[in-house]
């Protein structure tokens, strides 16, 4: 199948016909992360573009994310039980004010694919519940997302409750999301910014393995 099919169904919405396009691809054999970026993250890719441009507005972004959502659901199985030996801990998190998910969830179905073990807070997250989950859970790495500009900040907040707490240096920060750059990531000192899910999980994973090494060379 054309996988350029996928993408234009995630675009109009269609999320009945964006999973059982998915489904298809599968029985075909189409690698997962083919279908993962030629045919999901391609059409969301181009939705960004296209309300960038004010071609298209907030109601229809929502739609091609909820057929998005959808479709991963499908994916995300096959995508995810790729990492069998587990190599470190992510927490991760949309911040607080912010609702949006579609780009956390792709971030941890990569990761998990990696072999990471990821502790999913969700949306919404308050500055306390990250350091909270990612003490209780011994995690390596916390990645925080933001698809808002007013929330933005929130991400700072997060960054300085771990400095209070004396823990910050026991934690590698990922930032991420449409309106973040790699000055802002300076700005509120944290010490990555991704662009996109699969930089970030490479990146997780290079972090990871580094970590180890280090571990086992004491």
């Amino acid at each position: 199948m054309n996988l350029s099919e996928l993408s234009l169904s995630v675009q109009k919405g269609n999320a009945k016909m964006a999973r059982m396009l998915v489904l298809q691809a599968l029985e075909e054999h189409i690698e997962p992360t083919k279908i993962l970026h030629e045919g999901l993250i391609d059409a969301m890719v181009k939705e960004g573009i296209k309300f960038k441009n004010n071609e298209i507005y907030v109601p229809e972004m929502l739609v091609a994310s909820r057929a998005m959502s959808v479709a991963l659901k499908a994916l995300y199985p096959i995508i995810s039980q790729h990492g069998k030996k587990i190599i470190g801990k992510v927490v991760i998190g949309t911040v607080k004010g912010d609702i949006h998910d579609i780009g956390k969830n792709l971030v941890k179905m990569m990761m998990e694919g990696k072999g990471i073990e990821v502790i999913d807070l969700g949306v919404n997250v308050q500055d306390f519940e990250f350091v909270k989950s990612s003490e209780e859970t011994g995690a390596d790495i916390v990645c925080l997302s933001s698809l808002l500009t007013t929330t933005m900040p929130a991400m700072f907040d997060v960054i300085t409750a771990f400095k209070k707490a004396g823990i910050k240096d026991k934690y590698a920060f990922m930032i991420g999301g449409a309106p973040i750059t790699t000055n802002f990531a300076k700005q509120i000192n944290a010490d990555y910014y991704t662009p996109d899910a699969d930089s970030a999980a490479k990146l997780a994973k290079n972090i990871l393995i580094k970590k180890r090494k280090y571990e086992m060379s004491y």
